[in-house]
């Protein structure tokens, strides 16, 4: 019986080390990310941001001005409610880059960025010389603001799950408040648990 357990424990001995010693990694390029389970992840963020922009700016809204200025967007709140934590700050930026990337639009600062740099206008009018220094009062002012919503959706059964995200976008016009565009893009993934044996 010893002999028995002694056998069994060198076998799970070995496997463990056999499974530890498979794992690998690679790196793999920036625009490529190894889809490992169906969770949110940055491409997704793109892919949401490729599929809408073109979409928002066919819109009237997206025209210069009488004076040929662009359009000028803030970020109000992207809010998530979906079922898991997703890095809403990463999929702002993918929007953002896309819009200023069309060159059809451009973007204010909001919230808390907004106050560090109004901060260090303050700290220059205190230490910077007068011929450097910039001017508090020349802010450019937002004419529309962007804002939306996360959510999700999962149906599972006996190993076997689909998660639907959808991404709510709406851009307001700060003037009369009417409601310029709205988009919505739906990511559907299928995921079947593995079987392992021996």
């Amino acid at each position: 019986m010893k002999t028995f357990l002694k056998s069994l424990l060198a076998a799970i001995t070995v496997l463990t080390m056999t499974a530890c010693a498979s794992n690998s990694v690679q790196r793999v390029d920036g625009g490529e990310q190894p889809q490992l389970t169906d969770r949110w992840n940055a491409s997704d963020s793109q892919s949401v941001a490729e599929a809408l922009i073109p979409d928002m700016l066919s819109f009237p809204w997206a025209k210069p001005g009488a004076d040929g200025e662009l359009p000028v967007i803030a970020i109000q709140h992207i809010s998530n409610r979906s079922h898991e934590q997703i890095p809403v700050e990463t999929f702002i930026n993918s929007i953002k880059r896309e819009l200023l990337r069309s060159g059809k639009a451009e973007f204010v600062v909001t919230g808390a960025e907004r106050e560090r740099i109004r901060d260090e206008k303050m700290d220059q009018e205190m230490f910077a010389s007068m011929d450097s220094a910039v001017e508090m009062g020349e802010e450019t002012a937002a004419t529309f603001a962007l804002s939306g919503v996360i959510t999700s959706l999962v149906d599972q059964l006996e190993g076997k799950r689909t998660t639907t995200y959808q991404v709510d976008l709406k851009l307001i016009d700060l003037r009369s408040n009417r409601e310029v565009w709205n988009g919505q893009k739906q990511i559907h993934k299928y995921s079947e648990r593995a079987r392992f044996g021996l």
